[in-house]
Formats: structure tokens, sequence, C-alpha cells
């Protein structure tokens, strides 16, 4: 079995899982905060549909600081709202969203470089 075989099979069992979870995540979480009234609205643009639930788990798995730097920039509105997120969330939710989304990025951001990587013959014998 050749290396990028393997790296391949690592990488869709990375995008599996986190298919998993963000139906677990949209399901538990941000079903919860679309029935809420306070944060119905604070859950940032959705580019297509679900994209909400990217929204609010990066709002809760990334760290504070990025958050309010986001939060203050001109695309504010593209983004949803930490402080109030993190009031009307439970530690769980934060724990699953922040699996979720490093999961998910890190799964895809792999998959782009393995591509990248094939293209100009890093796998080739």
């Amino acid at each position: 079995m050749k290396i990028d075989d393997i790296l391949f099979a690592f990488i869709f069992a990375g995008v599996f899982l986190s298919a998993i979870l963000y139906v677990l995540f949209g399901q538990i979480t941000v079903r919860k905060l679309r029935k809420n009234p306070k944060t119905k609205h604070e859950l940032g643009m959705e580019y297509a549909s679900g994209w909400d639930i990217i929204n609010v788990a990066q709002a809760l798995a990334l760290p504070r600081s990025w958050s309010r730097k986001l939060e203050n920039s001109q695309l504010s509105f593209m983004n949803s709202n930490s402080e109030l997120l993190f009031k009307y969330t439970s530690k769980f939710d934060r724990f699953l969203a922040a699996i979720f989304y490093w999961l998910l990025m890190i799964s895809g951001l792999s998959g782009a470089l393995l591509v990248l990587l094939n293209a100009i013959g890093v796998f080739n014998e």
C-alpha cells in the first residue's frame, strides 16, 4: 500500500466523522439556538442552508480573542455572536463544537494539501 493511499484513508475517515458530527452538532446545539428568540438572529450569515452550523461551531471553537476580532471587523454580520452563544450553550455544546470544527478544518485542509502534492508529483514512483 502506497503512502498516498494511507493518507487518503485517514483524511477520508476524518471527513466522514466530521460529517456525522455536523449533523449531531446541528441537531443538538444549533437547533436549540434557532428556537431561542435571543439567539435566533445572531447565528451569522447563511451562504447556503446549514452554514449557520459552521458559523456557530467556529464562534465556539476559536479562541475568544479571535472571535472578538472577527466581531469587530466590517464583515461582522457574517459571523456568529460568540459572547451571546457562550451564554446560551453548555460545556458539552462547546466541546462538541470544538471537536467538529477542528476535525472539519484539519481534514478539509489535509485533503486539499494531498491533492496539491499529488498534482505536483510528490507521490509518483
